[in-house]
């Protein structure tokens, strides 16, 4: 690491003694090999070349000039990851997208690009129309399911497959899709920006044709036993989306050398 990211590393408050955590094994070894040196515990879930990301180490463990481990420090700079904020694992790639850009650990975009691929459940009417909701902070929804998992957190109620490049064709104005508001991480996708991935996932430059509505007999019940039962008005669904920046956690990492 270069220098300001060192001084931003070891900004954290040292803790040592028996109020130091536990260093794993891999630490252990690791500083036997390289005494009197910080040694980085990364975010299992970052992958690439080189030094790690600030945003990605969880802390540093400081060696002695025996290789003994001496001290650790918080990184405050740290992101803590889908993993690392132990969430359920990812029920289908939509999934797995939205919880790495909500950490921080994958772009947005690759969420509106798995989107425009995936057939999605959507919660309807009698007629086959998409039920709409409002976010918890009153915005206009509709609520979005990306997998039968995620479904599941729905109940008994009626809903319909479809592409999502067809359901965004289908919103009520001024309305948004809410991605699986029953995960461990929701996400708002505004419209535009899926016609758009719809658009360079086709090739075309345009947005698909639409197919109408599914007809009563094609729409399913839900995914407990009994009958259909549509959903009527009541509270707002789901749950704002988490942000990584506003919890620290700290877990297993492996350990790097660092200077």
């Amino acid at each position: 690491m270069d220098d300001s990211t060192q001084a931003a590393m070891t900004a954290g408050a040292p803790v040592t003694g028996e109020e130091m955590p536990v260093p794993p094994p891999e630490v252990i070894e690791a500083a036997l090999e390289a005494p009197d040196h910080w040694l980085a515990m990364v975010d299992l879930t970052w992958v690439g070349e080189g030094a790690p990301p600030l945003w990605a180490v969880i802390g540093q463990w400081r060696s002695g000039p025996d290789g003994t481990i001496v001290e650790w420090r918080d990184n405050p700079e740290y992101r803590p990851s889908p993993q690392m904020l132990e969430w359920a694992d990812p029920t289908d790639p939509v999934d797995r997208a939205v919880q790495l850009s909500a950490t921080g650990y994958g772009p947005e975009r690759a969420v509106c690009e798995e989107l425009a691929r995936a057939e999605v459940s959507v919660l309807v009417s009698a007629a086959g129309a998409p039920l709409t909701a409002a976010s918890p902070e009153g915005a206009p929804v509709v609520p979005v399911y990306t997998s039968a998992a995620q479904l599941e957190s729905a109940g008994r109620l009626l809903y319909d497959r479809r592409s999502a490049a067809e359901l965004v064709e289908q919103l009520p104005p001024g309305h948004t899709l809410y991605l699986n508001p029953s995960g461990p991480v929701s996400m708002v996708v505004e419209p535009d920006r899926l016609r758009a991935a719809v658009a360079g996932a086709d090739g075309t430059g345009t947005v698909r044709r639409v197919r109408k509505p599914a007809a009563d007999g094609a729409l399913r019940p839900g995914t407990g036993a009994g009958a259909p039962e549509p959903v009527g008005g009541g509270p707002a669904i789901g749950k704002p989306a988490r942000a990584a920046a506003g919890d620290r956690v700290v877990g297993a990492g492996s350990g790097r050398r660092t200077g």
